[in-house]
């Protein structure tokens, strides 16, 4: 009797333990955050002027006092002489609930509404832009969090480069993404090209697709990188092996430079 009395007790203390250890390791997981990218398309320096205007002294500074820390704000690389002229504001939430609840805030931020008046209540023949688009993101398990690339050199000849792949399934999509959090990412910080964010998208006009930022000093330290990754072993042992074949079949790539107030 006593004997089982003792077993029924090591087996409760087993079985805390392990719960124990188990939440423990739990606690530890990191939180993959959600990235929110909004993207202007604009048609002259008027609509730039305008939007530079409205997101360094109004939105960002709004936003911050949300609590979110980190914006990153760009533009097309060259934006003068682009025929596609865009700028990207890219927002990082712990999540989905605080994607929700931004907007409600802002509508509620006065100083928002004060010093952004100008884009706030804009006409319809007088628009800061052309149109905007928003995409919803999730980080990758490999890079749960944004990252804040690190430079000696002057933003203004910074580099970033967002890549876009597109899949034709959901199936081939996620195997790409696995292709990433099992080998490919590794390569991206080995050489230097300081990523900022590995993301699915969850939600935007092309899908199924992720997207991923990288960041450089200027134009030919970026050449470079992708020259070092292009013969990199590792990416020529995994880019032919079969259980990867066909897990992309559209690539978009945009070179972005950071405005003066972006905080990557």
């Amino acid at each position: 009797m006593k004997l089982k009395t003792i077993s029924i007790a090591l087996l409760g203390l087993v079985m805390i333990f392990t719960s124990f250890i188990g939440n423990a390791m739990q606690a530890k997981a990191p939180v993959r955050e959600y990235y929110q990218l909004i993207v202007y398309h604009i048609k002259d320096k008027a609509q730039e002027d305008r939007l530079d205007k409205y997101l360094s002294e109004a939105y960002i500074p709004a936003v911050r006092r949300l609590g979110i820390k980190t914006v990153g704000v760009f533009k097309t690389f060259n934006i003068d002489t682009a025929a596609d002229k865009r700028v990207y504001v890219l927002l990082p939430h712990q999540s989905l609930q605080g994607v929700q609840l931004l907007n409600q805030r802002l509508e509620k931020d006065k100083e928002l509404a004060g010093k952004g008046a100008d884009y706030i209540n804009a006409s319809f023949d007088n628009a800061p832009y052309t149109r905007k688009e928003t995409m919803l993101m999730q980080a990758f398990t490999g890079m749960p969090g944004l990252k804040k690339p690190v430079f000696d050199a002057p933003k203004n000849t910074r580099v970033y480069e967002l890549r876009s792949y597109e899949s034709a399934t959901e199936k081939l999509s996620l195997n790409k993404i696995n292709m990433f959090n099992d080998e490919e990412m590794e390569i991206f910080f080995r050489i230097g090209s300081q990523p900022v964010f590995f993301a699915e998208v969850l939600a935007g006009s092309r899908m199924p697709n992720m997207m991923y930022l990288t960041s450089y000093s200027d134009k030919a330290s970026r050449d470079d990188h992708w020259k070092t990754f292009g013969s990199d072993p590792a990416w020529k042992r995994m880019s032919v092996l079969p259980k990867y074949k066909n897990n992309m079949d559209r690539m978009d790539v945009v070179f972005l430079t950071p405005t003066t107030y972006s905080d990557l």
